[in-house]
């Protein structure tokens, strides 16, 4: 097995597991550290790809990795925000109670 196809392995394991976690989890802090896990797969799939790749001396692989690094913390504070948010209104920040959500 190469080092890319390691890689890879990793990744996907990895967002096979931020998946079924956001499929199996009921509230809305622990699906989006799911959804985390699942950026960071495809975070390691660049850096993989990059770093394995025909031209691993140019920065380009970097600089997508630290945008999708950006992306992914504004989506977690902004998520957070909302999850902060919801709980002031309501008492519970549980997924399924969408009914309560309707303004």
């Amino acid at each position: 097995m190469s080092a890319l196809q390691a890689c890879l392995l990793f990744s996907s394991a990895l967002f096979a597991l931020g998946l079924a976690a956001a499929l199996a989890r009921r509230t809305a802090i622990l699906v989006l550290l799911a959804l985390e896990l699942m950026l960071s797969a495809g975070t390691v799939n660049l850096v993989a790809f990059w770093r394995y790749g025909p031209r691993p001396a140019d920065a380009s692989g970097l600089l997508f990795v630290l945008f999708a690094i950006a992306i992914s913390a504004a989506e977690a504070g902004v998520g957070l925000a909302l999850v902060i948010a919801v709980r002031r209104h309501h008492a519970s920040i549980r997924l399924d109670q969408p009914a309560r959500l309707k303004g």
